[in-house]
């Protein structure tokens, strides 16, 4: 006997126990059934469980449950990633906490902790993964440095380096000071910040007590300055383009040039160009073939040694003394010397406060300084040709197809990859130096003694390449390292290409790109031949979920509180294409009621003898009410199967819910009651076994979002054992049952009911009145059916009497049509009419008033400009809310005249 309720928490780890220590989740490689497979994107083996993971992982896995219910070989690639940066700083703590540092361990011993603290401690998440029920194949768990995968990137970067498309360069990065490494875009979070524009006056060489002011966010770079740029059309300035300008403290003669970088909207419309300490003038830098003096070190702080030279100049300008005294100094406190000694000599001309972006470290918070180093790099624009191609040709579709827009519009402008990173934990570059630095790359360093040889004529000393790889270079490779590339495994020959990335649309360049490119120039075939890109998970206002504002949730207390399932529903349905996800705490719990719905429904079922017939054939259900329900089931089965096929969760999450819990339970088993009641032996038998067969429809269907609850009453009713729902297939309709007659028939009861329900509604009769409905016009086919509905009729529309109108229409009374009958609901002595009215009226001049007030909001261009999309939209909504509410109040008021 089932109990009073579902209890998620005694149930799922059993439950999921039990189908992992049975291999359900396992690809079966030896199998003649077509393959079907995705790839995880590997969580940060520091990472735990947060939304954007729910939302990801729910959506892979009602995929994969869905098409191994279809009897495909399903297999769903595990693994977590290395997470460079993150897990090094992880350890970094925990060792100074301790009161050591990596420096003072040393590199091989730092590393061993770190391996040690990834045993000990890393992958928790796939932990949590199994509680949100992910149905990944687990003994096939990859980590991006196993060995097999680090012999992969071994062989990538080498092949790549040979091929000329992997290289070293002199550029520009995203620089951590205090991590003292480079970091990629996805690394930089940019913050908005309260600064100042500083305005400073440079002279013009040559032309006495004439300036140009540049405006600038970071005077402190100033001591790198190469040119002044301003607007070739900046009719201002036109006539000093060409000349030179000096820099005041040190003298230097810095060219004035004319380039479009230059906004004369902004500030002065003249601006410093600093190419070793900036993005946008490193570009104008290499446009006009500038000088790129560095002059903040690894940490941020001031050093000297590129303008050494020039702090001997006997120019006016020129304050050696002082900026020596910048040596060393902090970015921030050299910022506060040079301002004050602009100031003191008269350079300054004023200070404007200003709000700018600054980028940040997304992880330990540092303010990032663009920086000019030597790094490893990858030629991007030559790979990412293939990449596009197999956009453009098809052979790789974006769900929602707009997001295609941006993968090319990233590609078309896409810059050499910087690779290396200043770190120790991760994929050592495989390259080695020789004594005058001439390098050599090769799979290890048995190999590079030998290219040394071979280039020195005998043996040098080598010196390894200190640096590690990008993260992101080898989870580039996961789609056929994970299956052992370069090994042409059978693996590697079945589920290659994959079939559907699931991702968001924050990493379409930094990942799926990246995948993209490696696939198509290492297996001459792309990854995976769609990507599904999801919205971000916000909160129920549309807000962005963030420690800060502390509106984020807790997947795990979700879980804890109302069950995987129901936050996987939850999930499901909210999953919409193209739209964000707006959650919160009370949509799960509203889904958790549609849980115990079907809870519900199966122990009604099973009170009423219920049980699945064994060979039953739901061609040969001869009542109305049996044929109607298998045809509005199998009407189901194909919308959801049509909706997963194209991606739209929600549609399949929907289709379920209005199925569910609008047809089955709440008509089909209220028209099932007096059947089961009743002395009609044969046709109770038959009712029971349709309800047993749509309710294991129902578990099937339902399977691949909600595997918990659905597997418990599978095993329940006697349909299968224990944890055998996950294997059971996916339901076909069969034969078209020819059932347009019961459709009808109930579709018209199911109308009538409904209509005289909305009546009373609407006139506030209390629900213990019974009153009589008459039939006006009707027609004898009408009558019959009605006749043969009361008892349903009557119970479930809380009818007294079912007559025939013999004369006029009583006055007081509600009429409602319904096909070609006028129905009629006399209402003297069930309410009082005349204060109803005035209620309806009432509310209705309220229900307009607040319609119009939303309609003159949205017809104001300017409030619609200036809000936020997501308030707009949401006051959208309201006005469709309130616009059905008047046409509701309207349609009462008419019905009592």
């Amino acid at each position: 006997m089932l109990n009073k309720t579902f209890e998620p928490a005694q149930t799922e780890k059993r439950l999921y126990d039990l189908w992992e220590s049975r291999k359900a989740f396992s690809a079966q490689p030896g199998s003649d059934r077509q393959p079907f497979t995705i790839m995880i994107p590997p969580p940060n083996v520091t990472g735990t469980l947060h939304m954007g993971h729910a939302l990801t992982m729910t959506l892979q896995d009602t995929l994969i449950r869905w098409k191994r219910m279809q009897g495909f070989d399903t297999l769903w690639q595990p693994g977590t990633d290395h997470a460079g940066i993150a897990t090094q700083m992880v350890v970094e703590r925990a060792v100074g906490a301790e009161g050591s540092s990596r420096q003072a361990m040393g590199r091989e011993a730092f590393v061993e902790r770190v391996w040690k603290w990834k045993e000990e401690s890393g992958g928790g998440i796939t932990r949590q993964l199994r509680r949100l029920g992910a149905s990944l194949d687990w003994p096939r768990e990859r980590f991006t440095m196993d060995e097999g995968l680090s012999r992969s990137v071994r062989e990538v970067f080498v092949s790549l380096f040979r091929d000329g498309l992997i290289y070293r360069d002199r550029r520009l990065v995203n620089w951590d000071p205090v991590f003292r490494s480079a970091i990629s875009d996805l690394e930089v979070e940019s913050k908005d910040v309260a600064g100042n524009l500083w305005y400073i006056r440079y002279p013009v060489d040559g032309l006495d007590d004439v300036t140009i002011t540049v405006a600038t966010t970071r005077p402190e770079t100033m001591l790198g300055d190469t040119a002044v740029a301003v607007h070739p059309e900046d009719e201002r300035y036109k006539a000093l383009i060409g000349r030179f300008v000096r820099l005041p403290l040190t003298g230097r003669l810095i060219p004035i040039v004319a380039d479009e970088h230059s906004d004369p909207e902004k500030g002065s419309g003249a601006v410093k160009i600093t190419p070793a300490h900036d993005f946008n003038d490193f570009e104008v830098g290499r446009r006009h073939a500038l000088p790129m003096l560095s002059i903040l070190d690894d940490q941020a702080r001031v050093m000297l040694d590129e303008i050494e030279a020039e702090l001997s100049a006997q120019d006016g300008l020129a304050d050696p003394a002082f900026v020596r005294s910048l040596s060393g100094l902090p970015r921030e406190e050299a910022r506060k010397a040079i301002v004050a000694k602009l100031e003191e000599t008269g350079w300054l001309e004023k200070i404007e406060p200003h709000r700018h972006q600054v980028p940040h470290a997304e992880r330990g918070g540092a303010v990032i300084e663009p920086r000019l180093t030597t790094q490893w790099y990858c030629d991007a624009g030559k790979l990412a040709g293939p990449a596009m191609e197999a956009v453009t040709s098809g052979k790789t579709e974006f769900v929602p197809k707009q997001w295609e827009n941006t993968f090319f519009a990233w590609m078309r402008d896409i810059q050499p990859w910087c690779i290396s990173r200043q770190l120790w934990w991760g994929h050592r570059i495989p390259a080695w130096y020789g004594p005058d630095e001439h390098v050599f790359v090769a799979h290890d360093e048995a190999e590079a003694q030998k290219l040394a040889t071979q280039h020195y004529g005998e043996a040098q000393p080598l010196r390894r390449d200190e640096d590690v790889l990008d993260t992101w270079f080898s989870s580039a490779l996961w789609p056929f390292s994970t299956l052992g590339w370069p090994e042409k495994t059978p693996e590697l020959n079945r589920y290659y290409p994959t079939d559907v990335l699931v991702t968001g649309f924050d990493i379409i360049f930094f990942w799926v790109a990246r995948m993209m490119m490696m696939g198509q120039h290492f297996m001459q075939d792309v990854p995976f031949r769609h990507v599904f890109i999801h919205g971000l998970v916000r909160d129920e206002h549309g807000q962005k979920m963030s420690k800060s504002k502390g509106n984020g949730i807790d997947p795990l207390e979700l879980i804890d509180d109302y069950g995987a399932d129901a936050m996987r529903f939850t999930i499901c349905a909210l999953t919409g294409i193209g739209r964000d996800v707006k959650l919160g705490r009370k949509r799960v719990e509203d889904y958790r009621a549609f849980m115990t719905k079907l809870w519900n429904a199966a122990r009604f079922c099973e009170m009423n003898k219920v049980a699945p017939l064994p060979g039953f054939d739901p061609h040969t259900v001869r009542s109305p009410l049996g044929r109607w329900i298998i045809a509005e089931a199998e009407a189901a089965i194909i919308e959801a199967t049509n909706a997963l096929e194209t991606y739209r969760f929600d549609e399949y999450a929907q289709t379920s819910y209005r199925f569910v819990w609008n047809r089955f339970c709440d008509w089909f088993l209220e028209f099932a009651k007096p059947v089961f009641n009743s002395d009609n032996a044969e046709e109770a038998a038959e009712i029971r076994a349709v309800a047993a067969h749509v309710l294991g429809m129902i578990l099937r269907l339902l399977q691949p979002v909600v595997p918990f609850i659905t597997d418990t009453l599978w095993h329940a009713f006697g349909f299968g054992e224990e944890g055998s729902l996950i294997n059971a297939p996916w339901p076909l309709p069969p034969q078209p049952l020819e059932a347009q007659d019961a459709q009808r028939e109930c579709d018209h009861i199911i109308r009538l009911i409904t209509e005289i329900r909305t009546v009373r509604s609407e006139m506030n009769i209390p629900p213990s009145l019974m009153a009589p409905v008459l039939f006006k016009d009707a027609s004898a086919e009408t009558m019959d059916r009605v006749t043969r509905w009361s008892d349903s009729v009557s119970r479930m529309a809380r009818i007294s009497e079912i007559t025939t109108l013999a004369g006029e229409i009583p006055n007081g009374a509600a009429q409602m049509i319904v096909d070609e009958a006028t129905l009629i609901l006399p209402l003297e002595g069930l309410i009082d009419l005349g204060v109803e009215k005035a209620r309806l009226t009432k509310d209705l001049a309220k229900a307009e008033d607040e319609a119009s007030k939303t309609e003159k909001k949205l017809g104001n261009e300017n409030f619609v400009s200036r809000a936020k999309p997501e308030i707009v939209q949401e006051m959208r909504e309201r006005l469709e809310t309130q616009q059905g509410e008047c046409v509701r109040l309207r349609a009462a008021l008419a019905r009592i005249g």
